[in-house]
């Protein structure tokens, strides 16, 4: 009996979960018309998490999905294809339900081929970016909201501090070509999650859940409201501007926002299609 009332309370604590987070924020609303395109994504998955472009001719973008696959955008033709089958297997719910602090960042040596572990417990360690001079290395932190800087050179070499501070869950961060940062936001803070994470017992309980309820959870929280989220940071961790969809009519659930030609580029973990929003002036 107590197994299944330690069941159900924390079935009601993920449906609870999931109402909170979609519940959305006033703000500005700075969604386009003519200026955003909506391009969906084929073959019926969701999730075009993050983007980089070809090194060589630098004109389309890459993008992986959530069934595992790596597509590519082709203009002319204006349709994705199939690029590569990476994993289907993408539970990130639970890292973020349970507070998990076993995140860490590593490092590849591309000669050696050795991996090196530069930082240990990080509390969901989800995107990097390296600052334009090479000084310093940003590393998203999606549970605590925030972007911690680790100084590479300079006297601060080897430092770690808290770049700045987030309205919202980051999602993966990337550069310019002026050296500012734009970070794609799942949503604004949730006090709910605060909550959680300040009884252990909660996020004890919540991670012996069956990965249905969890999956179930994410589902409802990605079909009932929400909001489209994002900013760009200054080289020294000002936030220089917030641009958001206040209801998620056109874009919501961010998990990366590339600049690109004049052109913002908006992933979402949750949605089947990518944004491209021209650059306001």
């Amino acid at each position: 009996m107590l197994i299944l009332k330690l069941f159900l309370t924390a079935s009601t604590i993920v449906m609870l979960i999931s109402v909170f987070l979609s519940v959305g924020f006033p703000s500005v609303n700075h969604s386009g018309d003519d200026d955003v395109e909506v391009i969906p994504i084929n073959g019926g998955a969701v999730g075009p998490e993050s983007f980089d472009f070809d090194p060589v001719d630098g004109i389309y973008p890459f993008t992986g999905v959530s069934d595992g696959r790596i597509i590519k955008w082709i203009e002319s033709e204006r349709r994705w294809t199939d690029f590569a089958v990476t994993s289907p297997h993408r539970d990130h719910v639970f890292v973020v339900l349970t507070g998990d602090k076993t995140g860490s960042l590593l490092k590849y040596n591309i000669g050696s081929k050795e991996v090196t572990v530069v930082l240990h417990n990080l509390t969901f360690p989800n995107g990097v970016a390296l600052s334009k001079d090479g000084n310093f290395l940003l590393v998203a932190e999606t549970t605590t909201c925030r972007i911690l800087r680790l100084w590479l050179k300079t006297p601060k070499a080897g430092t770690l501090e808290v770049f700045t501070e987030l309205p919202g869950y980051p999602d993966n961060i990337k550069i310019n070509t002026n050296g500012e940062f734009w970070v794609g936001m799942y949503s604004r803070k949730k006090e709910i999650l605060n909550w959680v994470h300040s009884y252990p017992w909660i996020e004890t309980v919540l991670s012996k859940l069956p990965l249905t309820i969890v999956k179930a959870s994410s589902y409802i929280i990605a079909k009932v409201g929400g909001e489209g989220l994002a900013a760009k940071l200054g080289a020294d961790g000002d936030i220089l501007e917030i641009l958001e969809d206040v209801n998620g009519k056109t874009w919501k659930y961010a998990s990366e926002v590339m600049e690109k030609d004049g052109y913002l580029w908006i992933g979402s973990v949750e949605n089947p299609f990518a944004v491209k929003l021209k650059v306001q002036e």
